[in-house]
């Protein structure tokens, strides 16, 4: 059914709603974070199949440390196992992993093991997986402004692609698509530079329901848009 639809270069995705998908069913937030690791490890070989080049998925915010310490404790323990237990089959699949935010500031276990995996999978081109980790849009600006301040870069030096140049996607696309689920409707800090010309996508699906066959609608819609980058419809018909 994908190959029907126009397959974006760059996929970029807000999970939400794990939490309220656990309560629904009287389970633990717990629960419901380990079914949403589930959910991703699903779409990241659905991307990988259909011919995504990019997938960001928003993993952990700088905000959400103000979370319960168990619940921080059962994400970040879920990250370490889901990275243990399949990083052979990422690099089979020939999928990169990077990591998108301050990763410095996350725990011990989490670092290595994905600093491991990122070395492991470096030289991966198929697909590569950003995950958005102790991660804030406004910080990635911010770090991006003052390493163009330290550089000693001019006024007129000052560009859009020496701004790209320094936030943590450089090198790759901005999203075509940016899908969020549970029914919320904003970015939460996510890529506020890169989201400038991309297609939304909201769903009233929890993450742990959002299967490959929820992000082929996604598609479906997404196929059906005229991408317009700022142009009139005229202008885009005249340059076809």
């Amino acid at each position: 059914m994908s190959s029907d639809f126009i397959i974006p270069a760059h996929i970029a995705v807000i999970m939400d709603g794990n939490g309220r998908w656990a309560k629904k069913r009287g389970l633990s937030r717990s629960k419901g974070h380990k079914a949403g690791t589930e959910a991703a490890r699903a779409i990241v070989r659905h991307c990988r199949e259909i011919g995504v080049r990019h997938l960001t998925l928003y993993t952990f915010s700088r905000e959400n440390w103000s979370r319960p310490k168990e619940e921080i404790s059962t994400i970040f323990d879920l990250l370490v196992n889901f990275l243990n237990r399949e990083l052979g089959q990422l690099v089979e699949q020939d999928i990169r992993l990077k990591v998108l935010g301050d990763i410095k500031g996350l725990p011990m276990a989490s670092r290595k093991a994905l600093e491991h995996a990122m070395k492991k999978s470096a030289d991966c081109t198929s697909l590569t997986v950003n995950l958005a980790l102790n991660y804030s849009s406004r910080d990635e600006i911010l770090s991006a402004c003052k390493s163009m301040v330290r550089d000693g870069l001019s006024p007129d030096d000052i560009t859009e692609e020496a701004m790209a140049a320094r936030l943590y996607t450089a090198g790759q696309p901005d999203p075509d698509l940016i899908i969020r689920t549970s029914g919320e409707l904003r970015l939460s800090n996510y890529l506020l530079w890169q989201a400038a010309y991309s297609e939304f996508y909201f769903t009233d699906v929890f993450w742990p329901d959002f299967t490959p066959e929820e992000l082929d609608k996604a598609l479906e819609h997404y196929s059906g848009r005229q991408r317009r980058f700022g142009k009139t419809g005229e202008q885009i018909e005249s340059q076809s």
